[in-house]
């Protein structure tokens, strides 16, 4: 959720923005369906909630269903609660549970917390035995990594207090230590669940790894060494083809691995040094981001080695996130640069701008929440808690802003009809 001191100045930000052209690297392969590359979905029930970072699609992505798109801090709020201690994680959902986590004390008391999803209540706070926590960014926190959930347990990232695993009654059942994660801002990125493993990377200036666990036991399945020094991102499970690859963007370049050993399989080029959004996929492409203000790389997957020169199908330095993730939505590709405060719609299978637009006031690093799509509409947050609705298309259409008049970092969850925000003190369901 972090990134550098604000050392660079507007006039640097703004060249950034405005002189990226887009680089296309020869015709995409296939069309945009049926290509065999597509994000790995969770199975069976865990479709209907919300159990991970960015939804069961892990893109932000919701089947249309009524979703309010209107409401502010009194209208349309059905229950709001209060959030003990601090985090910048976002909420998931399985059945009438709502699960987040926290850290008391200035991060040495990390916690799992339970509300019950029809009205709020707080079910159970399960915490875990004090650590030190380490330093984190001032607009980070001690928990801002998001948890995960099979509907048995919840998986949830301390970064220098390691990964744990929750039962649905609060009972810690395992806690893995990651030793001290000594990344410049602190931690933040979320663990992933695969079949019987939850993979999760931390990068930093010593010792940096990716990894995947048992998630029955927390044992290391396997553990790969890393060379960056620096990121905060989540990694992504896609089918490619015949074979599955798990994908970490980050410094410098976007590297997949075999899901099942740790070994490389292949790596592109292009990246910046600061890597925070999640990488999204649709249209036989994998949409990679870096820096505060591009590039967005779109790469062809299921190569082998270095990839740069032949599955780079563009690159687009105009308009893009420093720390909100993209979202792929049918045909279109958005982003908010959260540097100034601008929208971009690019076709996907291209790169090319469709066009840009005006969120609010520029403010640098002014959006942490990555956007969601739903009923044919893109919802932006920023951290002043403004959500600005687009009409989702070629056109640029403010539909409205809807304001909660509370901070907000954490992305929202929708599940039936619902919205659930979490704010820097409360935790709130929107719905009609």
């Amino acid at each position: 959720m972090s990134g550098r001191c604000l050392t660079i100045t507007l006039t640097l930000v703004l060249i950034a923005f405005f002189a990226g052209e887009v680089e296309t690297a020869g015709p995409l392969p296939g069309g945009p369906t049926n290509d065999g590359i597509h994000m790995i979905l969770p199975e069976g029930e865990a479709n209907r909630y919300w159990p991970r970072w960015r939804g069961p699609s892990g893109q932000g992505l919701v089947g249309d269903g009524g979703y309010p798109d209107s409401w502010s801090a009194t209208s349309n709020v059905l229950w709001q609660v209060e959030v003990p201690g601090r985090g910048n994680s976002s909420p998931i959902v399985w059945g009438d549970r709502i699960f987040l986590t926290t850290a008391r004390d200035g991060g040495k008391r990390p916690s799992v917390l339970c509300y019950r999803r029809s009205d709020g209540k707080l079910l159970w706070e399960s915490t875990l035995p004090e650590g030190e926590p380490g330093r984190v960014y001032w607009k980070n926190s001690h928990a801002s990594g998001t948890p995960a959930t099979d509907g048995e347990r919840v998986y949830a990232p301390f970064g220098s207090q390691g990964l744990a695993a929750v039962d649905f009654q609060g009972k810690v059942v395992w806690r893995h230590s990651l030793g001290p994660i000594q990344n410049y801002h602190g931690p933040a990125g979320s663990p992933v669940l695969y079949k019987d493993k939850i993979f999760l990377y931390e990068d930093q200036r010593h010792g940096a790894f990716v990894a995947a666990f048992d998630k029955r036991t927390g044992q290391t399945l396997w553990n790969t060494e890393r060379e960056a020094s620096v990121g905060w991102g989540t990694p992504i499970v896609i089918r490619a083809g015949d074979r599955d690859e798990l994908i970490v963007s980050s410094q410098a370049q976007v590297t997949a691995y075999d899901p099942a050993s740790g070994a490389a399989l292949w790596h592109c080029g292009g990246n910046l040094a600061e890597v925070i959004p999640t990488p999204v996929v649709g249209h036989g492409l994998v949409f990679c981001v870096s820096g505060r203000a591009g590039p967005t790389l779109a790469i062809r997957p299921g190569g082998s080695g270095d990839v740069t020169g032949t599955h780079l199908a563009w690159k687009q330095s105009k308009g893009a996130s420093f720390v909100p993730s993209p979202l792929l939505y049918g045909d279109l590709l958005y982003q908010v640069n959260d540097m100034v405060s601008v929208a971009t719609c690019y076709e996907a299978t291209t790169g090319k701008v469709l066009w840009q637009g005006r969120l609010g006031e520029p403010k640098s690093e002014g959006f942490s929440a990555s956007p969601v799509g739903v009923d044919g509409k893109v919802f932006f947050t920023n951290d002043a808690g403004e959500t600005f609705v687009l009409k989702a298309g070629k056109k640029f259409e403010l539909l409205r802003v809807n304001r909660l008049e509370a901070p907000v970092l954490a992305s929202p969850a929708l599940v039936d009809g619902r919205w659930y925000f979490r704010t820097d003190k409360h935790l709130l369901a929107i719905g009609n």
